[in-house]
This record gives structure tokens, C-alpha cells and sequence, in this order.
């Protein structure tokens, strides 16, 4: 009888932490299409086109990389080269 009721709640407490998720997966979802209308509606009250693709292409293009180059002119690090750093 306990096992039972165990299971239960832990049931109950699956399904709401799932409806809780989906809420906030909803909430989020409708707020990135809210920003792309407000995108959208000011470029065209600026005479522009607009276009997500060209937008973050145009955001990423700004950024500066997060990684570098990396090490060397595709010079491999190997297992003792990074074991010899003292």
C-alpha cells in the first residue's frame, strides 16, 4: 500500500515538473516570436527588408570567435604534448 502511494506521488511530481517545463518552453517560444515581429515591424517602418537568416548571419559575422585557432598550422596535440606542460 505505501509502495503504491509512493508511486503515485512520484508520479504526480513527474507530470508537474513536465507541465511546469512546458509552460516555460511555451512562455519562451512565444516570446522569441513576439521579438521577431518587433524586428520585422520596425524594419519595415524603416523601409527595409528583413530576414532572420540575414540578421544572425549579420549578428555572428560582428562576434568575435569564441575558440581560437587553435594550436599551430594543423599541428596536432597529442597525449604527451599536453602532458609536458610542467
Amino acid at each position: 500500500m505505501i509502495e503504491m502511494l509512493s508511486r503515485i506521488l512520484r508520479t504526480i511530481a513527474f507530470v508537474l515538473v513536465a507541465l511546469i517545463s512546458l509552460g516555460m518552453a511555451l512562455i519562451f517560444t512565444i516570446s522569441t516570436l513576439v521579438a521577431v515581429i518587433i524586428l520585422f515591424v520596425a524594419m519595415r517602418l524603416r523601409g527595409q527588408k528583413f530576414s532572420v537568416q540575414e540578421y544572425w548571419t549579420t549578428r555572428q559575422s560582428k562576434r568575435k570567435p569564441v575558440f581560437g585557432k587553435g594550436v599551430g598550422d594543423n599541428q596536432q596535440v597529442s597525449d604527451i604534448d599536453a602532458r609536458d606542460v610542467r
